[in-house]
């Protein structure tokens, strides 16, 4: 398992791929893979035991606790410290102080955005596609830190040159934020235009004070061999993003 580099020491940032070597058999070729969602039509007992993979190995780092949510393309963002719920939350961020408590976010194409402080002693993880992003998930979580974060990482997510928006899309984000314009190039069709999910969550989050913005140089959509992609394979699995502290 690779983690994330340059982070604050005992912070453990990563995101899980297609291949797996503990990976369960499946007769559903859409979902072959190390698939982590229950509302994609897998077998419940396999992504349950895919799940238990990940704690097994997340364990060695001292995780004892990973926290899954229902996710709903909203702004809802739960803290979640030492009251960890037995029922899935819905909502599309989570935030921990409680040290071993690994927060998952599942995704496709998405953005995944992890946020820190620089002691260490807080970390959240959010689930942002364009309406999250446009809505305002990344706000609605920092906010919902009792923290400043200090940095960011950004997952996997569809890149600019594979996810064309209408021009009503465009719109939503440069009627709030103007500055933006320049994160969407037109595309071949009028009224057509190819979004930018990166730039527009740095842009966020430097808006919002966090200066230090890893990763973001990631295609779901092209890295077949890596990632899931719903706009590649309208049916398939999910991966999954994970923060916690040791």
């Amino acid at each position: 398992m690779e983690f994330v580099q340059g982070l604050p020491k005992g912070i453990y940032v990563g995101q899980t791929r297609i291949e797996h070597p503990q990976t369960i058999a499946t007769s559903n070729e859409n979902l072959s893979g190390f698939n982590l969602a229950l509302h994609v039509n897998d077998d419940t007992q396999r992504v349950q035991q895919h799940r238990m993979v990940l704690l097994n190995q997340l364990s060695v780092f001292g995780v004892d606790k990973i926290t899954w949510m229902t996710q709903t393309h909203s702004t809802i963002c739960h803290t979640v410290n030492e009251q960890i719920p037995f029922i899935a939350l819905e909502g599309d961020g989570l935030v921990t102080r409680k040290a071993g408590h690994a927060l998952m976010m599942m995704t496709a194409d998405c953005l995944p955005v992890v946020l820190g402080n620089a002691e260490g002693t807080e970390v959240a993880n959010l689930h942002a596609g364009w309406r999250g992003l446009a809505n305002g998930i990344i706000e609605n979580t920092v906010t919902e830190m009792q923290s400043q974060p200090s940095w960011a990482w950004l997952g996997a997510a569809i890149s600019q040159p594979c996810f064309e928006i209408g021009a009503e899309v465009k719109a939503v984000f440069c009627e709030k934020y103007p500055e933006l314009e320049t994160a969407f190039v037109a595309g071949q069709v009028v009224g057509k235009y190819h979004a930018d999910l990166y730039a527009i969550a740095r842009f966020i989050l430097n808006r919002l004070g966090v200066e230090t913005v890893l990763g973001g140089d990631q295609c779901s959509y092209q890295q077949a061999e890596d990632y899931f992609s719903y706009r590649r394979d309208a049916k398939t699995g999910r991966m999954a993003t994970f923060v916690f502290m040791q």
